[in-house]
Order: structure tokens, then sequence, then C-alpha cells
């Protein structure tokens, strides 16, 4: 075979594997379903978190702490946001989001929060803030000290560590330990944003940090997202967003975890909340994620809202509680509820709260 004939050869191959490629990335990522209008009563946008609400979790007293100003690689922003943190009363009835305020000696320019915990001291009821950072891509966890009548947060430390190498999202079980689930493999930005999707392989996972240990605890997932943890601190929640599914993992004295069972889900859900009283799961989901990889402000990506009851029987029931094409909020990644109220949130759009009855 001559040199242009191999090179030729080579060529169709490549475009062959790459074609392959994308066409299971566009199966993956629902690039083909249609959506319907599945709304809820009385919903209303918040004012002042118009540039995304990537995670949102909320305390047994209706406090709802937000992460807002995601830059994420390969998702619209406004380049001139810094991130921020939100604080909302759900019981105040104005349901109007305060910025909390933070050290002057923190790098606010850098402060790209991701996926957010909290954690309450049974000692002394201290409520503790963890934020996955990503100053310029990189990834980090800040543990804040939330200081309520200042509407204050306090920094007390940065972690970083080899492992926490992809950090997407956290679950906090201590005062300064946690789980979190790094969503890719790779570190350099191009491998992460092209050559990784294009793969899909199961080569994410899930890390358990302590300050005495460090270690990976679960692995093999395409694109391990959300994590959450049962209210009675005995299964880790993992989201798998290219699988389309949610894993249920048992906690180990030594903080391993075991696998135990997966629940489809039939959409790339992100952030995973869970209702401290029910059990229940509580998804913010990209039900059509492809047009949100190949973003087009005429033609955006919607939004979905799952719920998972009674995770751990035979028979899990999943219902989808929102639905809507785009026209109203764009890539929804996260639900929480309180008080009959419905949050959603999203990577870089606006944040929807509405009545669940």
């Amino acid at each position: 075979m001559g040199k242009v004939a191999f090179l030729s050869f080579l060529v169709v191959v490549l475009s062959a594997l790459v074609g392959e490629r994308i066409v299971n990335l566009r199966k993956r990522t629902l690039a083909t379903r249609e959506l319907l209008q599945n709304h809820l009563p009385n919903c209303v946008l918040l004012k002042h978190l118009d540039y995304g609400s990537e995670d949102i979790t909320i305390l047994e007293g209706g406090l709802a702490f937000i992460s807002a100003g995601l830059k994420y690689p390969g998702m619209p922003c406004n380049p001139d946001v810094t991130g921020k943190i939100f604080l909302l009363d759900l019981q105040d009835s104005r349901m109007k989001p305060v910025e909390l305020r933070m050290p002057r000696n923190f790098d606010l320019d850098s402060f790209n929060p991701h996926g957010i915990s909290v954690y309450t001291d049974p000692g002394d009821n201290t409520v503790y803030l963890f934020v996955v950072n990503h100053p310029q891509h990189t990834s980090q966890v800040e543990l804040f000290k939330f200081v309520e009548d200042a509407l204050y947060l306090e920094h007390m430390q940065t972690i970083k560590h080899e492992l926490l190498h992809s950090v997407n999202d956290i679950v906090a079980v201590g005062v300064d330990s946690f789980y979190a689930t790094n969503d890719h493999y790779f570190s350099h930005q191009t491998l992460k944003g092209f050559v990784e999707p294009l793969l899909a392989q199961p080569w994410s996972n899930v890390v358990y940090y302590s300050p005495k240990k460090v270690k990976v605890v679960s692995e093999g997932y395409y694109m391990a997202n959300g994590i959450n943890i049962s209210p009675d601190k005995r299964f880790i929640y993992v989201v798998d967003l290219l699988d389309h599914n949610v894993h249920v993992l048992e906690r180990k004295d030594d903080s391993t975890l075991t696998s135990l069972k997966s629940v489809a889900v039939g959409s790339l859900c992100d952030n995973v909340e869970v209702d401290p009283k029910s059990g229940d799961l509580w998804l913010g989901c990209h039900p059509n994620a492809w047009k949100a990889f190949m973003y087009d402000p005429k033609d955006p990506p919607g939004s979905e809202v799952i719920k998972i009851q009674n995770i751990h029987s035979d028979q899990p029931v999943v219902t989808q509680v929102y639905e809507d094409n785009g026209s109203v909020i764009i890539g929804s990644s996260v639900a929480a509820t309180y008080g009959g109220k419905l949050l959603i949130g999203t990577v870089f759009h606006k944040t929807l709260c509405c009545d669940l009855k």
C-alpha cells in the first residue's frame, strides 16, 4: 500500500471512529428528545440570581444557601460576573436572596463556586459551608463558618489534594471531612472538554477526604456529578449524569463505600438533594443536554425536575415533577424543597421558585 493510500485509509478510519463517538455522545445527551411543558402553579423567578444557581442546599430551619456565578468550561457565562454565595430565607414571604459577605483577604475575583454542602456541628450547632471552587479552572474546596447574625462567611481553610483534581460536588460528613465527586479523569481542559466526552468511558470517581486520610472510595462512573447523604447518614447517593442513573452506596466504618444498587432516571441529572423527613431524592436534570453543549440562545436547552421515592425499596418510584423546554428556565442543575415550595437552580441562567401544591 502506498503512502498516500495508507494516509487516506487512516483518515477514513479516524473519521469513522470520531463519527461513531459523536453519535454515541448525542445518544447519551438525549439530543433528539422533544420536551413537553409540565409546569407547577405559582412559579416566580427570584431576583438577583440571573447568572446561575448551580447548587442549592437548605437547612432544617428554611435557610437556603445558593452558589451563583459558576464559569464552567463549555457553558455560557458572563465573564464580568464574579462568584457569590447567596442566602434565601424560605420562611420569609418576600423571597429575597441576600449575598453573603466574605473576608476581604479572600480572593473574590477568582471565586468560581460549584457544588456546596452544609454541616451542622452537633456539639455547638455551628454551621459550616463547604464550597467547591475552581479558580483558574483548578479544583479546591473552601471551608467557611456561617455567621448568621452578620450574614457573613468566615473563611476557615482551603483544601487541595491531588485526588481532588476535577471536583464537581461535595457532601460534608464532619467539620473537616467529606465525600466529593470527580466528574472527569483528566485535568487538562482540552482533554476534559473534548476528548473525554467523546470517549465516554467510566473513568470518574468518588473521593473521601479527611485530614488523616484521602482515598478513592468508589469508581466506574461515566460522569460522577451530584452527591448527597441519607437522613440516617448510612447511605451515599451518587448521580452519574452520562449514564442516566443514581447510585446507592453504603458507608462503612472505614469510610469506604459499597455499591448496593442503581436507579434509572431517564435524564441527565446533575445535583441531588434529600428531603430530611421523607428521604425523597430531588434531582435537577438536563433533559436534552446536547443543546447545553451546543448552546444556541434561539434554541436553548430545557429543564427537568425528578423525584425518587422509596429508593431503598425493590420498587423505587421515579416521578417527573417539572419540565420546561427552555422558554422559562434554561439548564436546571438542582432542585430543593422546603415547606411546600420547590427551588430550581441552573448552571448559568435564572432561579425559579414554585409551589408544589
